[in-house]
Order: structure tokens, then sequence, then C-alpha cells
């Protein structure tokens, strides 16, 4: 199984978490670390993923979110058939950021596109095979889906 992570999930830990939402969000994405960690689920990353990442203005949290890249399972540049997938979903009303980090997850093959961000939650659901989902969805669905 293979999972994409935008830039606001990994960016998740380092929120405020006087919210309930907020601190669950943040402990089902410190598991889907922990399996990425262990190979349970291999991950992509993307170019868009690095440029956002070197915009974060706080240090220590750039350089912890960049490590991930060296263990990812493939890095996704932005080709031009990545844009064409991101303006269809910028019709749906995706940012063009949001769109890049869709189109980038499904052109790998991801089978999860995982997001905290509730606006596109709210727009998408499944973009060709890549589901999106929130990561308590994600943990819930794959290690409680059985029971």
């Amino acid at each position: 199984m293979r999972v994409y992570l935008d830039n606001c999930c990994y960016n998740r830990p380092f929120d405020e978490q006087t919210q309930l939402r907020v601190r669950l969000e943040i402990e089902a994405k410190l598991r889907v670390q922990a399996m990425m960690r262990t190979g349970e689920v291999e991950y992509a990353w993307s170019d868009m993923l690095s440029l956002e990442v070197a915009d974060n203005p706080v240090p220590w949290q750039r350089e912890k979110i960049v490590r991930w890249a060296a263990g990812a399972a493939v890095i996704v540049e932005i080709t031009e058939d990545v844009r064409e997938s991101a303006r269809e979903l910028m019709s749906l009303g995706l940012k063009n950021a949001d769109a890049l980090h869709l189109a980038c997850a499904s052109a790998v093959d991801c089978d999860w596109f995982l997001t905290v961000d509730k606006g596109i939650l709210k727009k998408v659901r499944e973009y060709k095979t890549t589901r999106v989902a929130n990561p308590v969805e994600f943990i819930m669905e794959n290690e409680y889906g059985n029971d």
C-alpha cells in the first residue's frame, strides 16, 4: 500500500492541541509515520512537498519534515501530465497547491492521499484510484476495519 501525505499533514504534529480533533489527527498521523518507518506502508514524496517544506519559517520543523524525503519509495516530479491532472482537480474547486499534491499522489498510483485540510476533504474523496482521507479515517479503516 502506498500513501501520500500533504504538507498540512506533515505539519499537524506542530499544531496547537487544544481541540480534540487536532489531537486525534496528530495521534493518527504519528501512527502513519510509524507505519512509514517500519515499511508497513510505502510513501511518496514530491517536488511540490519539497517546495512547500522549504517555505516553512520554523527551521527545526522544516528540518524534521524534509528528512522524510529520504525514505520515500518514489519522488514525484511536476511533469506536464501532473499539471494537467492538477488543472482537472482545480475545476473541482481545489487550490493550485492542493491540486498539485493530489495529482502527484495519483501519478504514482498512491492508494491513499492523506490530509487534515477540511477544504480538500469536502471537495474530493477520491481521484482516479487514490482515496482522499483524514489520517484518522485511514488508521480506523486499515487497523480496525476488519474487527
